[in-house]
């Protein structure tokens, strides 16, 4: 028996994986399994729920071969409805209703990794990195199918800062959430709390985290691949967000429910793989006290390089905290700058 594994990526972003089975039988039978993988971003408003916020708030972090509709989603708002915004290979149809569509998906596990590259760096690489089968749609050759778009949905969770370091964090939804971790940077500075599984509300304390990096990545890793994930994938998916999973801010991460992803993402694969695995990391972002205090210092002191760090993120927390400026709206218009990219 040999493996052939396709892996797509999905946006919020999301990654999409299929591992492909063929068995060595007579009718050349092949089973297929499906990987989906992906995070939802949101921001925590004062009442603990997600608000709508400037999603993408800075410019093109993929290659310039990807697909889009242009530079105008740094001025698109949602809470994490679903509207593609960038999807590579080549779509095969677009719908009205938001939904991206691909046929013809051919598999090819002896295939050479001959697939698009760019000078420069760039986190949409590190997908590559698992066992997947390479695919071609048309003539284009990727790992995986990738898109990424802007949502407004509810999602199962919400999370306020009160006054005394904590963070509430409740569920609300009827499954539990699985894998829940408090992560904080401040200053470059990183800390943690694994709270595991939350059937109703956890009261998490700040003073409680702790400095332990490796610790952080285990725990990540071991979530992922008892959600479904291989290990290469597990490692993948943290190196595909290793910059901003990790940026300054304090969040909560945590496993979105099967049924709540079944509801918001309905897949449709034809013919119909033997597995399916969907793993989406929910991650979070809590305007803490504290963050509200660095940006307010930061204003009054004209500190560019303190906002700057704050980066997509640094739109909602003015509001949050009602500050306006003349260095604010420089910042601001720097970290919506659009893509450079040539269309």
């Amino acid at each position: 028996m040999y493996r052939k594994v396709l892996q797509c990526m999905f946006p919020f972003v999301l990654f999409f994986s299929i591992a492909t089975v063929a068995l060595p039988k007579a009718n050349d039978q092949v089973s297929v399994t499906v990987h989906e993988w992906g995070t939802f971003t949101s921001i925590a408003g004062e009442d603990g729920t997600a608000i709508a916020w400037r999603t993408y708030g800075g410019p093109t972090d993929l290659p310039c071969f990807v697909n889009s509709f242009g530079g105008f989603k740094g001025g698109l708002f949602g809470s994490v409805r679903m509207e593609i915004t960038e999807w590579y290979p080549q779509e095969s149809g677009m719908r009205s209703n938001g939904s991206i569509e691909w046929r013809d998906i051919r598999i090819s596990p002896d295939a050479a990794p001959d697939f698009p590259a760019e000078r420069g760096t760039s986190h949409y690489y590190a997908a590559r990195q698992t066992d997947a089968a390479p695919l071609q749609v048309g003539s284009q050759k990727e790992k995986f199918l990738f898109y990424r778009g802007v949502g407004t949905f509810p999602l199962p969770i919400s999370a306020k800062a009160t006054g005394d370091g904590q963070i509430l964090v409740k569920n609300l939804g009827a499954d539990a959430l699985e894998g829940l971790i408090l992560f904080e940077n401040r200053g470059g500075k990183l800390r943690y709390q694994f709270a595991g599984a939350v059937q109703n509300e956890i009261a998490l304390d700040s003073e409680s985290l702790q400095s332990n990096w490796s610790g952080l990545l285990m725990d990540l890793g071991r979530i992922l691949i008892e959600q479904g994930l291989y290990q290469r994938e597990a490692r993948a998916m943290i190196e595909t967000w290793r910059d901003s999973w990790f940026e300054e801010g304090t969040r909560l991460f945590y496993i979105v429910p099967r049924r709540a992803i079944d509801a918001i993402l309905p897949l449709d694969i034809q013919p119909a793989p033997s597995q399916i695995a969907r793993v989406f990391v929910g991650r979070m972002e809590v305007i803490t006290p504290a963050i509200r205090e660095d940006v307010k210092q930061a204003i009054a002191k004209n500190d560019r390089s303190t906002l700057e760090k704050y980066g997509r993120f640094l739109e909602p927390i003015a509001k949050r905290i009602g500050a306006k400026s003349a260095l604010l709206d420089s910042v601001s218009a720097y970290l919506s700058r659009t893509s450079s990219c040539s269309r």
